[in-house]
C-alpha cells in the first residue's frame, strides 16, 4: 500500500547524516532537532504554535485536555473513521457524539451536524478524511452559532488547503480553535517510528498544551497542570524535519497519481471514483479509496490479494456499531450513508512512488475482473 523504502532512498544520505548528528549531540528528547522541526512546521503551515507530541492519539486527547471540557460535556464527530477520534472523547470521560457522513466527500454531514446539537454540546471534531478538507467554513459558523469549539483531526491531511469562498485559503489544521496531526510512517508527513503535533493561533491556549505534553511543567517539577508524558523524540524530528521540505512534491506525487487512477476508472459503471470538493489543493489523497458495487465489493478484495496487489478496506465497520463504542443513543437508521459506503469502499495503493505502470496493472486487474461479472 505504501513504499517507504522507496522514498527513504531519494533522501537516504540526508537522513542518515542527521540521525548520526543527533546521535553524536545525545540530546535525544525535546533536543535542537524538535525545536527545528516545530519552527519549520509553523512557517509551513502559517499557524503560530505547533507543539509536538508522541503520536496522532495523543495529540487528539491533549487537545482536548487544553480545552478544559468536562466529563460528560459532547462532543460530535464523523461516525465513518478510525477509532482513534472517537477513542479520546471516551478516555476523558466526554460522551461521543456520533453522526453521519456526506456521500461524496465522506466528511461529517452537515445537517447530521446541525441535528445533533444539544444544550451539552460543547466541540465537534471534524475529520478531513483520506486527505480531503472538510466543509470548515460551514462547520466554523455552526460552530459559533452554537459557542463550540472545533478540534480539526487532520492526521491524514497535512498539507491540504481549505478555500473559504472569498478565495482566500489556510491549511487543514490550522482553521478551528486547535488541529492535530500524526506522524505515523505512512502519513503523507510521516516519521521513522510514531509521532504527533498540536496546531494553535490561540497563545493562552498553545502555553496551557505546551505544559500539559510534558507532566504539567513549564519549570522542571513545577506541576502547574495535569499533563501527560508525550514528546517527540529528537531523532523523529530529525527525520521528519527533512521530510517536511518534500511535503509538497510528496503531495503533488499523490495528486498525480490519483488523476491517473480516476481515468482509468472513472467510466465503469461499477466504480465511483473519489470526489473531490473545489480545487485540487484540498485533496492530498492519503488514501485513493472508490466505492464499487456491494456486490462485487468482497469479491475484488479477494481477486486483488489472489493478484498480490494490496488493497484496504478503511473502514468495514461504522463506529456506532462497534462492540466499545456502541449506544442506545443512537438509531441506525440515522448512518444511512455510513452504513452503505462500509461495504462499498476500497482504497488503492498510494504513495509517492506509484509509477504508471503500477497503476495501469492495478486498474487493469480492477476493470478485467468488473467486466466479467
Amino acid at each position: 500500500m505504501v513504499d517507504l523504502k522507496g522514498q527513504y532512498q531519494k533522501i537516504e544520505a540526508r537522513v542518515k547524516e542527521s540521525i548520526v548528528d543527533t546521535l553524536d549531540a545525545t540530546s535525544f528528547i525535546n533536543g535542537p532537532q524538535v525545536k527545528s522541526f516545530q519552527k519549520n512546521l509553523e512557517d509551513y503551515l502559517g499557524v503560530k504554535h505547533v507543539i509536538p507530541c508522541a503520536n496522532g492519539t495523543d495529540a487528539l486527547q491533549i487537545a482536548l485536555m487544553g480545552l478544559g471540557l468536562k466529563p460528560g460535556d459532547e462532543v460530535i464527530t464523523a461516525d465513518f473513521t478510525f477509532a482513534a477520534t472517537v477513542e479520546v472523547i471516551s478516555l476523558l470521560g466526554l460522551t461521543p457524539v456520533l453522526v453521519d457522513v456526506d456521500l461524496k466527500t465522506f466528511n461529517i454531514d452537515l445537517d447530521a451536524l446541525k441535528k445533533a446539537i444539544t444544550p451539552r454540546s460543547k466541540a465537534i471534531i471534524p475529520v478531513h478524511l483520506f486527505g480531503q478538507a472538510a466543509p470548515m467554513e460551514e462547520i466554523l459558523s455552526i460552530a459559533k452559532e452554537n459557542q463550540l469549539f472545533v478540534v480539526e483531526d487532520n492526521a491524514q491531511s497535512v498539507g491540504a488547503n481549505y478555500t473559504f469562498s472569498d478565495g482566500s485559503k489556510m491549511k487543514t489544521g490550522t482553521i478551528g480553535e486547535v488541529g492535530t496531526t500524526s506522524f505515523f510512517p505512512s502519513k503523507n508527513l510521516g516519521a521513522y517510528g510514531d509521532g504527533g503535533a498540536i496546531f494553535t493561533n490561540d497563545d493562552k491556549l498553545a502555553h496551557t498544551l505546551r505544559g500539559m505534553v510534558n507532566h504539567g511543567m513549564y519549570e522542571r517539577y513545577h506541576h502547574d497542570v495535569v499533563g501527560v508524558n508525550s514528546r517527540l523524540d529528537s531523532i523523529q524530528a530529525a527525520v521528519l524535519d527533512i521530510k517536511l521540505e518534500y511535503l509538497d512534491h510528496y503531495n503533488e506525487s499523490r495528486k498525480a497519481a490519483a488523476a491517473k487512477y480516476t481515468q482509468r476508472l472513472s467510466n465503469h459503471p461499477e466504480i465511483t471514483t473519489p470526489f473531490r470538493a473545489g480545487d485540487c489543493d484540498s485533496h492530498v489523497y492519503h488514501q485513493y479509496t472508490l466505492r464499487v458495487s456491494e456486490a462485487y465489493r468482497d469479491d475484488l478484495v479477494k481477486q486483488l490479494n489472489k493478484k498480490e496487489i494490496p488493497c484496504g478496506v478503511y473502514y468495514p465497520i461504522p463506529l456506532h456499531l462497534q462492540k466499545a463504542y456502541r449506544s442506545d443513543r443512537y438509531n441506525n437508521a440515522d448512518f444511512e450513508v455510513t452504513n452503505q459506503i462500509v461495504k462499498e469502499v476500497i482504497s488503492l495503493p498510494m504513495h509517492t512512488e506509484l509509477g504508471e505502470d503500477q497503476i495501469d496493472h492495478i486498474t487493469n486487474t480492477i476493470l478485467e475482473f468488473l467486466d466479467k461479472k
